[in-house]
């Protein structure tokens, strides 16, 4: 069984790594970063929206591109690797995938091509604060079509049009689709990364209508957050082979003591450890993305393992990567701190790993009991 991508998919991979090497450079990221002003970068969203990236998954009477999850993958390990500064993940592998997945035909003939063009910015808006949200503890509720909730911190809520929020509904958990152009207040939140802003959202009487059957919305979110977590893995891939790539093309050229560093033992085990993980997180990514595009029943514990594996290898690549660099790995000059950034960022926005490892030790335990 062949695993890698085919010859059409790598040549894809191939032309968004020039397309974003060309267009998406560090300056740009920093850009967003030392601008408090600008959240993301507005006109790379729309080069991405004109290569028909924001559609590659979409079924082409949608608007979409009619790709597949697989190319999908491989446009957000690119992603990953540039640590570009737009609202990829959270509009194309959150609200995407729930509308692709539980949306009505009148919600999909509505949202998709918008999605697509890049006219629709999406964001997840399931946390109410500190610790995991389950059904007892849920505090969002919708009444008559209306929300009243507050939610963060919201991944990209400064600046999305649409949200998908879990509320209650009669009693019941619901995942709701709302339009934030009324009844929806947004305050700023600090977060380690400001070119993946977050935002604080208070829900007022906001229009909210569900997607799926009521209450589904706990089983819903599930089945997108694996969805999400697969490529978002891919996405944590790119970034931390590219930490490799910089801690490598350092260590050559760095001379200490008449020699390059890349000749002394610690610096070559620190090298090695990262592509170790590397590895096991792409072959555990690549698990994930076969389970995501054929929707094999085993995608539950491949998504939690892809999750697990490239949340770790990438905040050891970048931690390392900083490291490789000496003294001067810290500085803000460096770039080793982009992907550092990003590396937290992107361990927490689906969930932390610790929520992750638990999901995949009960699906193991209910897979093993049956």
């Amino acid at each position: 069984m062949n695993f890698d991508f085919s010859d059409d998919q790598k040549f894809l991979k191939n032309e968004a790594r020039k397309f974003l090497d060309a267009n998406c450079g560090t300056a740009k990221v920093r850009k967003v970063l030392d601008n408090e002003k600008v959240a993301y970068d507005a006109d790379l969203w729309t080069a991405v929206a004109g290569q028909g990236w924001l559609g590659a998954a979409i079924p082409e009477q949608y608007g979409g591109l009619g790709l597949g999850h697989l190319e999908l993958c491989a446009i957000a390990e690119e992603l990953g690797r540039v640590v570009a500064p737009i609202p990829f993940a959270s509009t194309v592998y959150f609200l995407a995938e729930a509308v692709m997945l539980a949306g009505s035909d009148a919600q999909k003939a509505a949202l998709l091509p918008k999605i697509a063009a890049g006219e629709v910015i999406g964001c997840v808006a399931t946390s109410e604060g500190p610790g995991v949200l389950n059904a007892a503890g849920l505090q969002a509720s919708v009444a008559g079509g209306k929300l009243t909730a507050v939610k963060l911190p919201v991944t990209d809520g400064d600046i999305a049009t649409h949200a998908l929020v879990i509320a209650k509904e009669n009693g019941q958990p619901g995942l709701f689709l709302v339009d934030l152009s009324a009844g929806v207040a947004r305050d700023a939140l600090q977060t380690l990364d400001p070119t993946r802003d977050a935002a604080r959202l208070t829900f007022a009487g906001a229009t909210a209508e569900r997607l799926g059957v009521p209450g589904e919305g706990f089983a819903l979110l599930e089945q997108i957050m694996d969805r999400a977590a697969v490529l978002l893995a891919f996405e944590q891939c790119g970034g931390a082979d590219r930490c490799l790539e910089m801690a490598k093309a350092y260590a050559m050229e760095r001379y200490a003591f008449g020699r390059v560093i890349a000749s002394y033992q610690a610096i070559k085990h620190k090298l090695a450890d990262i592509y170790i993980k590397n590895e096991l997180a792409r072959s555990n990514a690549y698990y994930g993305a076969w389970a995501l595009n054929t929707d094999a029943p085993e995608l539950p514990v491949a998504a939690s393992a892809a999750r697990i594996a490239a949340s770790e290898a990438f905040w050891f690549a970048s931690k390392e990567n900083i490291q490789t660099h000496g003294g001067i790995g810290f500085t803000w000059q460096i770039d080793a701190h982009l992907f550092y950034r990003r590396s937290r960022q992107l361990s927490l926005v689906a969930g932390a790993p610790r929520v992750w490892k638990e999901r995949l030790i009960s699906h193991l335990e209910r897979r093993n009991a049956a």
